[in-house]
């Protein structure tokens, strides 16, 4: 039920935002040699024309219909733009997010497991030495050592099939972005991992004689997936932005690019769109999350 208000101020924020701070969309389309007689009629076919509130309420039909109608710059329609574009985008992003989480648990387990230790403190010096450098070093190196030199993958492409995208173009920029993320989230990881043994139950495990790879993989696992799946929660809307920058620089014909291009056109409808839709996500992940937390821990109750 929250999420229904909460929709609601995201779609007046968008509305009122591109309305009166993002310049005047007539003008943009018209161009700088229009003259007022075109710009007046592209205002008219925009419906710009019309009371706010009128406006307003077309806005809030193109929402619930999934229809905002076609691209200013290009003329094409937005819901095949969404269509032709996420897949390319989801290509990227699930094997990130997959990967990245996995990776993150075991080395946080493994890192916990060594607690104290040389090989805890190195681990912990590399992640901030990780987390200092920017993602665009990542890309520019990673293209160099990896596409150049090596010749391992392409630097650019894409192509109509899935199993080659996965296995020639999408290689390089999901080892990329996976390197970028598994630092933080090592360090994450391990605070969580570290939380749940510092509890007495974990004491009473040992004083029985649990086996360690038993108390961490049974019990302290179990009692941080509530934290990791909030952290996965949160992260998930920045992997789906972040997939923009790897579209942008390795030429990935998904969503992120289409957007990056919209903005740079000013083609209000595509961003629009996005940022709704975004919204919306973040706040279905949300509630999934919420019950995932009944499923992960049965004390959890749901009211």
């Amino acid at each position: 039920m929250q999420m229904i208000p909460t929709m609601g101020g995201v779609i007046l924020l968008v509305f009122f935002l591109f309305k009166y701070a993002g310049g005047d969309p007539a003008e943009i389309i018209a161009g700088l040699q229009a003259s007022a007689e075109q710009v007046e009629s592209i205002r008219r076919q925009l419906g710009l024309d019309k009371p706010v509130l009128e406006q307003l309420w077309l806005f809030v039909q193109k929402v619930v219909v999934f229809d905002w109608g076609r691209s200013w710059a290009t003329n094409e329609s937005i819901t095949h733009i969404f269509q032709t574009r996420l897949p390319a985008t989801l290509t990227i992003m699930i094997p990130i997010l997959l990967l990245e989480v996995g990776l993150a648990i075991v080395a946080g387990m493994a890192v916990a497991y060594v607690r104290g230790s040389l090989t805890d403190r190195l681990v912990m010096i590399i992640s901030t030495i990780a987390l200092s450098i920017s993602f665009l070093v990542y890309i520019i190196i990673g293209q160099y050592l990896f596409a150049f030199r090596f010749g391992w993958f392409p630097v650019q492409g894409w192509s109509n099939s899935l199993w080659t995208n996965l296995t020639v173009y999408a290689p390089l920029p999901v080892l990329l972005a996976v390197l970028v993320s598994l630092a933080p989230h090592t360090r994450l990881y391990r605070s969580f991992f570290l939380d749940e043994i510092g509890h007495d139950y974990v004491r009473t495990a040992r004083a029985k004689g649990v086996a360690e790879n038993t108390i961490l993989f049974k019990h302290v696992l179990r009692n941080a997936m509530i934290p990791v799946l909030t952290n996965v929660a949160t992260q998930l809307p920045g992997v789906f932005i972040g997939s923009f920058l790897i579209e942008v620089f390795f030429s990935v014909p998904g969503l992120g690019r289409e957007v990056f291009q919209a903005v740079g056109r000013s083609d209000y409808p595509v961003i629009q769109a996005v940022t709704i839709y975004l919204a919306a996500l973040t706040m279905v992940i949300n509630l999934i999350t919420d019950v995932l937390y009944k499923f992960v821990d049965p004390r959890v109750v749901l009211k």
